[in-house]
């Protein structure tokens, strides 16, 4: 006869077998990640380095930075301001500009007929539209600016961000790398931290109007969410690293513009695969991360795997739209 409690214990002793079968599963995915972007980053470098030595003027990009330097007469906080306001600024703006112009006119086609969700935004609902551009505004000019003003003192006291002598392109790999998964782990749990009832309400229902998104509201959110969730996530990397206002500039640009990919309802061809964020939006209760990697550990990525949505989950190569080659299935009313 079984003694009193062994089924419990049985059945603990499973849970955690699971549980640790399933992170062994997760970390092995993980360092396969790692391990395979740690072999291009240095077949990137390699190769990066030998052109820059010699194909291009050599110090060009140090001759431009220490001409940028003397411009502005060594005015730190111009350059920080430069750095780490316009220039992402710009460049969020520049790329969503492109993608407004598809979302209102319908035009070009080259840009609409990659559609995720097919039938959405198809025009845009520009008052709709409007509300988002107004909101994001006010994000950027009265959260995101003001952000930048602790920052830059943090900055100055590593005595390193306004340095003459910029990082090597090897550094800012490994700065990227490291800035990367800080805001995998600050973005994943505050992001499902506005998704508790309590919080969705009153803060992240905001960013969900939109079930269908468009690239600008990437950065439609309350004053709250945008503070915890779009911005401290991006900044505090370069805050711990002290890194180089350069690397700053880079990596607050590649972090709007890949957001702007991830919200912008299109999967276009040798693009990032938005359709990992777009299905959160779809579904509310799915992918809350970037990567991936903590939603899969967590599990709230299982019926995003189980979707057409995940076989489209890739790099698109060709000049055929995935929905197209991978369609969802028909509806059972169809």
């Amino acid at each position: 006869p079984k003694m009193p409690g062994q089924d419990t214990a049985a059945r603990a002793y499973s849970c955690c077998f699971s549980q640790g079968k399933k992170l062994s599963h997760a970390l092995r995915i993980s360092a396969y990640v790692f391990s395979t972007g740690l072999l291009m980053f240095t077949a990137l470098v390699n190769s990066v380095s030998w052109f820059l030595q010699n194909i291009t003027l050599g110090n060009f990009w140090q001759t431009v930075w220490l001409e940028f330097y003397d411009h502005m007469e060594g005015d730190e906080w111009t350059i920080f301001l430069t750095g780490a306001a316009l220039v992402p600024a710009l460049a969020f703006w520049g790329f969503n500009g492109i993608l407004l112009v598809a979302d209102i006119t319908g035009k070009p086609t080259f840009i609409t007929r990659y559609r995720i969700q097919l039938g959405k935004n198809d025009p845009v609902d520009t008052k709709k539209l409007w509300k988002a551009i107004y909101t994001v505004l006010g994000n950027q000019f009265f959260i995101s600016f003001p952000m930048l003003v602790p920052m830059f003192y943090i900055m100055k006291w590593w005595d390193n961000t306004f340095s003459k002598e910029l990082p090597t392109f090897q550094w800012f790999l490994v700065e990227l790398s490291i800035f990367t998964v800080v805001e995998e782990i600050l973005f994943y749990y505050s992001h499902r931290l506005v998704h508790h009832p309590v919080l969705y309400k009153h803060i992240h229902k905001k960013h969900h109007e939109w079930t269908a998104p468009i690239g600008v509201v990437s950065i439609y959110a309350h004053p709250i969410e945008h503070i915890i969730s779009n911005t401290l996530p991006v900044m505090i990397g370069p805050m711990i690293m002290g890194s180089h206002i350069v690397s700053i500039s880079a990596w607050f640009s590649i972090a709007l513009v890949t957001t702007s990919i991830s919200h912008c309802g299109y999967h276009l061809p040798l693009l990032p695969s938005p359709e990992f964020h777009d299905f959160h939006h779809l579904k509310f209760n799915q992918c809350y991360g970037v990567l991936g990697v903590l939603d899969f550990l967590h599990g709230t990525d299982k019926m995003f795997r189980q979707s057409k949505a995940f076989e489209r989950h890739k790099v698109l190569l060709s000049l055929t739209p995935l929905s197209e080659s991978i369609p969802d299935p028909p509806k059972k009313d169809e």
